[in-house]
C-alpha cells in the first residue's frame, strides 16, 4: 500500500539567504551572551560545528554505503546488525549507538523521520538539516510521504512502495540507496563520492553518473 508505515515538512526550501529564523536568532543571541561571559569559546564551537558538517558526516555514511555496495558480506552484516557493522568502520557514539540499515530496492523506497523530535545519527550523517527538525516535515512525512518526496524532487513510480521509519532515541536509521548503474568496477572512494546526505535519509535519489565524451 502506498505510504505504508513500517514503524508504528514543511516544504523543502532549496533557497538560501542571510536571514535568521526566530530559532536561529535566539541561538545566535545565546551564543553571544555566553561568549561575552567567557563561558564558551566561539572558535572552539565553530570547529565542532565544522567537524560535524564537513568531516564527520555525511562522509561517514557515504563510506558505509559504498562498502555495502562493494562488499556483499559487509552488506549482509549491515542488514543483520547495522550497529556492529558501522562500528567496525570506526563510526560510533554521538546519537549513533543503535542503528538499523534499510535498503532501497526497485520495489521499495525508504524514508526516515523522527515524529517526536529530531533523533538523528550524528556520527554517520553529521548534523541534521533544518528541514528534518521542522514540525511540518515530521508530520507530513508520515501522512503524505509521496507528496513530501515530490517536494524534494523525488518522483517515484506508482508501483513503488514507500516505507516510513520513525527514528527514536533508542534506534536510528540509515537508508542504503540503490547503487547507480554504470558504476561497475568503481573504487569505494569513487562510489562514496556519489552518495548524498539526502539519499541516506530517503529524501534524495542517486543517478547514473554522466560519462564525459
Amino acid at each position: 500500500m502506498e505510504g505504508e508505515l513500517s514503524v508504528s515538512g514543511e516544504h523543502h526550501d532549496h533557497d538560501h539567504d542571510n536571514h535568521y529564523s526566530d530559532m536561529q536568532a535566539r541561538v545566535r543571541a545565546l551564543e553571544t551572551v555566553l561568549a561575552e561571559k567567557g563561558l564558551i569559546d566561539p572558535a572552539a564551537l565553530d570547529v565542532i560545528v565544522e567537524t560535524y558538517e564537513t568531516k564527520v558526516g555525511p562522509r561517514n555514511g557515504a563510506h558505509v554505503v559504498a562498502r555495502a555496495w562493494s562488499d556483499p558480506v559487509f552488506a549482509d552484516w549491515l542488514l543483520r546488525d547495522a550497529t556492529a557493522a558501522i562500528a567496525s568502520l570506526g563510526y560510533t557514539g554521538r546519537q549513533g549507538e543503535h542503528m538499523r540499515a534499510v535498503f532501497n530496492t526497485k520495489d521499495t523506497h525508504n524514508l526516515v523521520v523522527c515524529t517526536l523530535c529530531s533523533c538523528y545519527p550524528w556520527s554517520v550523517l553529521g548534523l541534521p538539516p533544518v528541514w528534518y527538525k521542522a514540525p511540518a516535515y515530521r508530520s507530513r512525512a508520515v501522512i503524505d510521504p509521496r507528496g513530501v518526496l515530490a517536494e524534494f524532487g523525488v518522483t517515484l513510480p506508482e508501483g513503488v512502495n514507500i516505507r516510513v521509519w520513525d527514528s527514536t532515541a533508542e534506534l536510528r536509521y540509515l537508508v542504503v540507496p540503490q547503487r547507480p548503474a554504470g558504476t561497475e568496477g568503481w573504487s569505494e572512494t569513487d562510489l562514496a563520492s556519489l552518495v548524498t546526505r539526502d539519499s541516506m535519509i530517503g529524501t534524495g535519489l542517486l543517478h547514473r553518473p554522466e560519462v564525459s565524451t
